[in-house]
């Protein structure tokens, strides 16, 4: 049978929460900070690149700390927040077609 570390996956959901709304929100100021600006292409570069290099850290480092429970906690929960990005960026629809 498999054992599964829950405790580990547990805190690696933990981290992946809190990296997922501090990456969707670093999108959002990014963007808004783009739209302002004459060279919005360096500003939506360099804030791709941070954002995915914290993203690529804070993953390493759950996955070193807390094995693939971790890593499959952080990662589903990741995903879980960016569907609620998704889901609060659409503006909402008016009914019609």
């Amino acid at each position: 049978m498999i054992s599964i570390d829950w405790t580990a996956l547990a805190a690696g959901a933990l981290a992946g929460a809190l990296t997922g709304a501090l990456f969707f929100a670093g999108l959002a100021l990014g963007v808004q900070w783009a739209l302002g600006r004459t060279r919005p292409l360096a500003v939506l570069g360099l804030s791709a690149m941070l954002r995915i290099s914290l993203l690529l850290a804070v993953g390493w480092l759950v996955a070193q700390m807390g094995g693939a429970a971790a890593l499959v906690g952080f990662a589903l929960t990741f995903f879980a927040a960016r569907s609620v990005a998704i889901a609060l960026a659409r503006p909402a629809s008016s009914g019609s077609p």
